[in-house]
């Protein structure tokens, strides 16, 4: 058993929360009980993720995705009422890192994903409010662009989609997990044979074949399933606590 203070502070500091402008607070977002036994993990603080905690006999939950976000409304209504009283009701405590989790180089969701698939990490870039967020590295052999697609969905499941901009196998590749399609255009100037992420726009299309970047859709959910669970495992060695990653499916 530790203090939820004592968990919340190692986690801000690990993360380095500070360095982000995100578009929601990252941390401690609902407050329950003060000591932690039992740590749920999951990618949203979905109902069915906080009703799954409950039945677990969480303390408190850890996701990537929590609520508050910049610009959404900030009365308590109608899904998000539920969502906040399930988790006062319960006095379990939500924990959510956006930006820091998805760029840590260690339980980060795109670290995590390149280990997933087998990615050599050769650097990261970014600017603006998601700083050190574009990994880019290379694959373990060149191959052609549509065994890398089989390659993914075999390590993460689902059917990633595949735009292939040219005839040119794939060696170089840059990922940024989740809906990060817009960071294209940066990996095509990085000079990458292909680009992966969890989803795709219209325009995306337009960039990668405009580019000569073949480009991956795996899935939002897919590709951030990693990151959280590999912190939350962190967390329950350094700490003493249970834990248990649950993945509520979502195939978007």
């Amino acid at each position: 058993m530790s203090s939820l203070r004592e968990i919340t502070e190692y986690v801000d500091a690990l993360l380095e929360v500070q360095r982000f402008a995100d578009y929601c607070p990252n941390g401690l977002q609902v407050e329950g009980r003060r000591e932690l036994r039992t740590l749920i993990s999951g990618v949203t603080a979905s109902q069915a993720l906080l009703d799954a905690a409950v039945a677990a006999g969480a303390d408190a939950v850890l996701v990537h995705h929590g609520y508050f976000w910049r610009g959404e409304s900030p009365v308590l209504t109608g899904m998000k009422r539920r969502r906040i009283k399930t988790l006062l009701d319960n006095d379990i405590s939500l924990l959510a890192y956006h930006l820091p989790l998805d760029a840590h180089p260690l339980y980060g969701n795109n670290a995590t994903l390149a280990r997933e698939l087998g990615f050599r990490i050769g650097g990261v870039v970014g600017s603006g409010p998601a700083k050190d967020i574009l990994f880019y590295g290379e694959l373990p052999k060149a191959m052609p662009a549509f065994e890398l697609r089989e390659w993914v969905a075999v390590r993460l499941g689902g059917k990633p989609l595949l735009i292939e901009a040219s005839d040119r196998p794939v060696k170089s590749v840059a990922w940024c997990t989740g809906g990060a399609q817009g960071y294209i255009d940066e990996a095509a100037r990085l000079g990458v044979d292909a680009y992966l992420s969890g989803e795709i726009s219209e325009q995306t299309t337009h960039s990668a074949r405009e580019n000569g970047v073949h480009f991956i859709a795996a899935g939002h959910h897919l590709t951030e399933r990693y990151g959280v669970a590999a912190l939350g495992s962190h967390l329950a060695e350094k700490f003493g606590i249970a834990h248990q990653f649950i993945d509520i499916d979502n195939p978007a």
